[in-house]
């Protein structure tokens, strides 16, 4: 019986060291499997970092401010007895926006005209009897002035009719119309806003630091949040003669054309006064750069045959348009990944792929949607 049960146990010991020899044979394969895997490569798109000359900028933030701004109003109280235009409208100088009532005042001047013909007639029969020295000269000077006195009455009139027909003072876009038919209006009180939107004026300050290299001419460039793709092209009209005197500030004012009337007044908008000299700048597209709570950076691709992406971090300047400047961290040459930069680590196998990059641009020109 010992004799059955000793045989029994080294049965099970001997399938037991089958099988643990079975799996650490396994294992050792799956390690070895594993250690000589290489996942595939990443595709991305790459560019290479290029030496080139940038125009020096000045920025600074400014407002836009129409060439003509005024909300137009009565000068002489009154009822509203027509309105000739429509809010939004585009007006022309001297176009009828509105008629105050002037039955009244149209009453005194026929008054006023009667007068004055009485008083011409008068003058005439003087003027005869003078001839014929049947008045003294001092009844003819006393009808002659009759007559200046009722004319001038008369145009007073005229003058107070005609400032009851309001018109465009200069020609503009109009905005909502504040008042309706048939309404009381005060002296001042609003009607609506008229504004030139062709050209604008961008109004802002720089350092006094900057003064000796800014001059009337100078191209200045507008960027607006309410146009992000857009970047609006004008010239420094005037450096103004004095500095503010808190802030030691220089104020500019910079005239755009705004053809197209998509500035408006009270924009807020971001200036850069674009200088005559260059400076040697690295540039990138800034779709290459990795940024981080530690600092940007960027992927480098290596290697001929095998390319690999090793990651570098870098020191970043201004950007125009689509690139941004390097100070640090490259070399003019260097093949960096432009796309796909998320789906990377360090030592990542890559395959370049530049057949659906978008195209770049310093000054882009992005269709609308």
């Amino acid at each position: 019986m010992t004799r059955k049960v000793f045989i029994g146990i080294i049965i099970v010991l001997v399938v037991f060291a089958g099988l643990a020899t079975v799996k650490v044979l396994q294992i050792k394969t799956m390690i070895g499997m594993a250690a000589s895997f290489a996942p595939p490569p990443e595709t991305v798109a790459s560019a290479v970092a290029q030496a080139e000359e940038w125009s020096e900028v000045i920025p600074a933030v400014g407002s836009v401010s129409a060439a003509q701004g005024v909300t137009v109003a009565p000068e002489i109280a009154g009822t509203v007895s027509e309105i000739a235009f429509e809010s939004g409208a585009t007006v022309q100088k001297g176009d009828l926006l509105l008629k105050l009532d002037t039955s009244s005042e149209a009453a005194q001047l026929r008054s006023a005209e009667a007068q004055v013909d009485l008083a011409r007639h008068t003058l005439e029969r003087t003027q005869k009897l003078r001839a014929d020295n049947t008045v003294s000269q001092s009844e003819l000077d006393t009808a002659d002035a009759t007559l200046k006195q009722a004319q001038a009455a008369a145009d007073n009139i005229h003058a107070t009719i005609a400032k009851k027909n309001i018109t465009a003072p200069f020609s503009g876009k109009l905005g909502i119309r504040l008042v309706n038919l048939g309404e009381s209006l005060a002296v001042g009180q609003g009607i609506v806003s008229l504004q030139s939107l062709s050209p604008l004026f961008v109004d802002f300050s720089l350092p006094q630091q900057e003064l000796a290299r800014l001059q009337p001419g100078l191209k200045v460039r507008a960027v607006s949040d309410a146009y992000p793709d857009k970047v609006f092209e004008g010239e420094l009209a005037v450096v103004s003669p004095d500095l503010d005197a808190v802030t030691r500030s220089i104020r500019l004012r910079a005239k755009f054309e705004n053809a197209e009337e998509q500035l408006r007044a009270g924009m807020f908008v971001r200036v850069s006064v674009v200088l005559p000299e260059t400076k040697p700048v690295l540039t990138i597209p800034s779709t290459a750069i990795l940024s981080a709570p530690f600092g940007d950076s960027v992927y480098i691709i290596t290697g001929s045959t095998n390319l690999v992406a090793q990651q570098t971090f870098i020191r970043t300047g201004r950007a125009q348009g689509d690139f941004v400047s390097v100070e640090s961290g490259l070399k003019a040459g260097d093949r960096v990944v432009s796309a796909g930069v998320f789906k990377l680590h360090n030592g990542a196998p890559v395959v370049i792929n530049n057949d659906a990059t978008p195209k770049t641009s310093t000054t882009p020109t992005p269709p609308n949607s």
